[in-house]
């Protein structure tokens, strides 16, 4: 998987595979993009796993001023496909165990049945929660078409009478009233932008390590910080023998901005006041939103020399309206551990000849320690 680099404040609209790399650049002209094989580097870490929180001010960002409906376009769509791929893998799963469940029902027993019946119901309501949050998203979204095809009216009136000859009184108040309307649809237009950046979920980034070919060697040390908007993560890593790594941190969760991009700064520290800038790259974000996590390899300089590797997970809720259990699914481990579960042979019921003989063996054991035989 691989996401569209911004080295500059440009929108690239480029079809994006996930065997493509996450390609970077650190100037401002023009590069072509770099197909590159994926890779996972060895890392280890001082701390235990943990997922770091850091949202600068507040959980939720401001309402912009000026809106950017085109920018919003593209977020709705790409979040849309994440939608329907996450309703998609969450439906797989609910088949197969209902199939499960239909070719275990005459030999099984009620407690394997019952934890069956439970995930099902399960997975059932968190498929409820996701097309009731994908029509709210629905909704926003028409709602803020509309409010975008009255500003664009309004700013037409507004045109059209600033032309003309402002000299009668009709056309002054015609011209302020057309004003009033385009400023009012423009502040509603934020609102609903700011609305719908609130329902795009979290983003959980792991750090997976640095990749150089030939270029990362026993005993250096860098620095990565993370820039999202208002959302900073930084920490830091060194290289110890047999490529091993280790990072002061392993996790952080990002919420989805609309017009933000993901900024990466790596910065090789080689003593107490020599740093020396690696690269520092911008990429876009609207190609995470998919239902099973991502591994993204980032250029950091022009050569890709060295990459970054982040493994993404998309989470279409956050920490504020989490979802419920079976929402665990978007992660390939849990859903390949569940299948492989889901598919071990029930145990056997025995059957009403089987029965029979057990009660007659216990019968005879009760006559003999009575000393009746």
């Amino acid at each position: 998987m691989s996401l569209s680099v911004r080295p500059q404040r440009r929108v690239l609209v480029t079809k994006i595979n996930r065997s493509q790399s996450f390609a970077g650049v650190n100037s401002s002209a023009d590069r072509p993009f770099r197909n590159l094989s994926p890779f996972t580097p060895t890392v280890s870490r001082k701390t235990g796993s943990r997922v770091s929180r850091m949202f600068s001010m507040s959980h939720k960002s401001p309402p912009p001023k000026v809106p950017q409906p085109n920018r919003l376009d593209e977020v709705y769509e790409a979040l849309k496909k994440g939608l329907t791929a996450y309703l998609e893998v969450h439906q797989l799963e609910l088949e197969k165990l209902s199939t499960q469940i239909r070719e275990s029902k005459r030999n099984s027993r009620l407690g394997f049945l019952y934890d069956l019946d439970k995930q099902v119901k399960s997975i059932e309501r968190f498929l409820r929660r996701l097309e009731f949050h994908a029509s709210k998203i629905d909704e926003l979204y028409e709602a803020y078409c509309i409010q975008r095809r009255l500003r664009d009216g309004a700013h037409n009136m507004v045109k059209a009478y600033s032309t003309g000859s402002p000299g009668s009184r009709e056309a002054r108040e015609s011209l302020a009233e057309a004003s009033k309307g385009y400023k009012e649809y423009t502040e509603n237009m934020c609102l609903l932008e700011n609305e719908l950046e609130s329902q795009l979920g979290e983003f959980h980034i792991r750090m997976k390590g640095l990749a150089g070919f030939a270029r990362l060697c026993a005993g250096d040390q860098y620095e990565i910080f993370m820039k999202y908007g208002r959302q900073r993560w930084k920490l830091r890593g060194r290289i110890e023998v047999n490529s091993k790594q280790v990072w002061d941190s392993e996790e952080m969760v990002f919420l989805p901005l609309v017009t933000e991009f993901l900024s990466i700064k790596v910065t090789e520290l080689k003593s107490l006041a020599n740093h020396v800038v690696v690269g520092n790259v911008s990429c876009e974000t609207k190609d995470l939103f998919a239902a099973l996590p991502q591994v993204v390899a980032v250029d950091i300089n022009d050569l890709g020399t060295l990459k970054l590797s982040l493994e993404v997970t998309w989470n279409p809720f956050d920490k504020d309206d989490q979802p419920s259990a079976a929402s665990t699914v978007n992660k390939a481990s849990t859903v390949n551990k569940r299948f492989s579960t889901y598919n071990q042979s029930p145990p056997d019921t025995p059957s009403l000849r089987e029965q029979a003989f057990y009660v007659s063996v216990h019968q005879a054991g009760l006559l003999r320690r009575h000393g009746r035989w």
